[in-house]
């Protein structure tokens, strides 16, 4: 039996995390960037900088950005609009995150990747010793699937299959995914019919046949990537972007979210 509290004592003992941030976790309504979340996304993660963890942040929201520039009513239904929204987002998304992160003296480099980059073993390689570089001079990495070429990404919502390739690549202690949800729901359809949050997740638990929501960004694609990254052995902690201080109490051990505990240890 697994006692919640002793499980999560191992997230006090993370030095370098990911963090994935959700499209809906830092945009309003209209699909454009919203200030307020962005903020209070900085500040949360900037807690976790005083605590002297590196932080390598997986971010969504490019196509978000490129629909407030353009003064778009809403997010793009066709697959070459969106590609354009990104094109115009990226660029601003850096600039939004280059303002908050400022505000507390903190340089970020952006990365766009491709499954490419993780499929070639020099570019791989290139990835790893990249990161290596900007963890030594206190770089927070702002990494993005480069939405702009990338049709299947775009569609599919790949940026949390994204954060867990990037975990293992940065042999991450810990990946944390923020959603607009607060984690992961026994047989969850839709917001009003969430059902049961799920605690955490073992090795022999069935999560996935609870998982109805198959759509953009949805519940299957963080289980998916949950298991590569646990696979590796890696926790995982799927939770609210919305929380207070909701990435400081994670490596507190505090009950938030759905963690799924590795399957080996690192």
């Amino acid at each position: 039996m697994v006692v919640p509290g002793d499980t999560r004592k191992m997230l006090s003992t993370a030095k370098r995390i990911v963090v994935k941030i959700g499209t809906r976790s830092i945009t309003d309504k209209s699909s454009k960037l919203d200030p307020e979340k962005v903020g209070k996304f900085v500040s949360d993660t900037m807690a976790l900088r005083s605590l002297g963890i590196e932080v390598i942040v997986v971010s969504s929201g490019a196509i978000g950005a490129g629909v407030g520039r353009l003064n778009l009513n809403g997010r793009p239904e066709k697959m070459p609009a969106l590609q354009a929204a990104a094109a115009v987002g990226q660029g601003i998304l850096m600039q939004v995150y280059s303002k908050y992160f400022g505000e507390y003296q903190q340089p970020v480099a952006q990365i766009l990747l491709t499954a490419e980059d993780f499929r070639n073993r020099r570019r791989y390689i290139n990835f790893k010793n990249m990161l290596t570089g900007l963890m030594k001079w206190g770089v927070v990495p702002i990494v993005n699937e480069n939405d702009s070429i990338a049709l299947e990404e775009i569609k599919m919502g790949d940026n949390d299959i994204l954060s867990a390739n990037v975990a293992i690549g940065a042999d991450a202690d810990l990946l944390v995914i923020l959603s607009d949800v607060k984690g992961i729901y026994m047989d969850y359809v839709n917001k009003s019919k969430r059902g049961k949050l799920i605690n955490t997740v073992e090795k022999h638990t069935q999560v996935v046949t609870h998982v109805k929501s198959r759509g953009f960004g949805g519940m299957l694609t963080k289980v998916v990537s949950a298991k590569m990254a646990t696979d590796k052995g890696i926790p995982v902690v799927v939770a609210g972007s919305a929380e207070n201080m909701v990435l400081e109490r994670i490596v507190e051990g505090k009950e938030v979210g759905t963690i799924f505990l590795p399957r080996k240890r690192k």
